[in-house]
């Protein structure tokens, strides 16, 4: 199976590391080597691309998953069925797709104001220019708005500078902190974000449909990425508790039930030549609630208390896979169990 991920710009590190820290890390020979592997997963190859290019490369079949920016997804895919979000939020490479329009356009603050601009534009035989590297998003953003006079204006590098240069009269441009508009004396419109991006795991059903050796790693690989994101804000703690019985233990933890783990502790007898009345507890805790639940099993009479952050979390089932492979068997005409 092949795997396409960025290759620079501001998703190519990020997605090197988040790789690392869900356990399936890349090894790519040398920075100018094009291709990879996973040691992890054996079967996947890596191709190296450009953050624009990955959402076509699995579009035609040349990969069959890839990672890249929501933003580029929505902007690139020309057919809904060939390319799909398996995971639609890797939590990182978050960004807005924003309109800014110059600080100096005073009475300019909504979306609404802006469609006023547009027809007032159009009345006196101009229209709005609109600087873009996204000029599906931003033309199928503006038409649902009622917004119909504007010029889109192609740009690829730094479109900041383009109301100053005098080539467009606004700008629709990604922004993480609004930093960079600031600075350029640029401010963003109430109602003018366009899109929330983030990175996201993508996928064409048509090709891994037809390996299933293929669709079982693309699985391994979701299942990974999924479960470690799952578990990313629990700890498992672990005490030593003295009781009668593990029931009289498992009721004074549960005397607080919202710190008493996700479905409850688990109690186990303790082992020891000394005494017979101890039991080993754990628990699944949130991070904000640590502390809380630390407290908790002092009250009951805890000791050795140890607390360590959860690598993976696994359901029952990839929430995630599956929803894919719903998706792969409404496309193909057959049922979901291809795993």
């Amino acid at each position: 199976m092949r795997l396409v991920i960025p290759s620079d710009g501001e998703l190519g590190e990020p997605t090197m590391r988040f790789l690392a820290t869900c356990g399936v890390k890349v090894s790519r020979p040398n920075a100018r080597r094009y291709t990879g592997s996973i040691p992890a997963l054996p079967g996947i190859d890596v191709l190296f691309q450009r953050t624009a290019d990955i959402t076509t490369k699995v579009e035609e079949g040349s990969a069959e998953m890839g990672i890249t920016g929501l933003d580029r997804l929505m902007e690139y895919r020309h057919d809904e069925n060939a390319v799909v979000s398996v995971m639609d939020d890797l939590e990182f490479g978050g960004c807005d797709y924003v309109l800014a329009v110059p600080d100096s356009w005073l009475d300019v603050t909504s979306i609404d104001d802006l469609a006023d601009l547009a027809l007032e534009f159009h009345a006196r035989g101009r229209q709005l220019r609109i600087a873009t590297k996204y000029p599906r998003l931003l033309r199928r953003y503006l038409f649902e708005r009622g917004i119909n006079y504007f010029t889109l204006v192609p740009a690829s590098g730094t479109l900041e500078a383009a109301p100053i240069a005098g080539y467009a009269d606004l700008i629709a441009d990604l922004s993480a902190t609004g930093t960079t508009l600031r600075e350029n004396r640029l401010k963003t419109v109430d109602g003018g974000t366009i899109l929330t991006s983030q990175a996201c795991l993508i996928a064409n059903p048509h090709t891994l449909a037809k390996q299933p050796d293929d669709l079982q790693l693309a699985q391994s690989l979701t299942e990974m990425l999924e479960a470690h994101l799952r578990a990313e804000p629990y700890y498992r703690i672990t005490a030593n508790v003295q009781g009668r019985s593990p029931e009289d233990v498992s009721a004074m933890i549960l005397a607080r039930p919202e710190i008493a783990g996700i479905q409850g502790p688990t109690v186990a007898r303790v082992f020891s030549v000394e005494e017979e009345d101890w039991y080993a507890v754990s628990l699944l805790i949130r991070k904000n609630r640590l502390l809380d639940a630390v407290a908790h099993l002092r009250e009951c009479g805890g000791v050795d208390i140890a607390a360590a952050q959860l690598s993976y979390l696994f359901k029952g089932q990839s929430q995630a896979f599956d929803r894919f492979l719903h998706r792969v068997a409404a496309l193909n005409g057959g049922p979901a169990d291809y795993a």
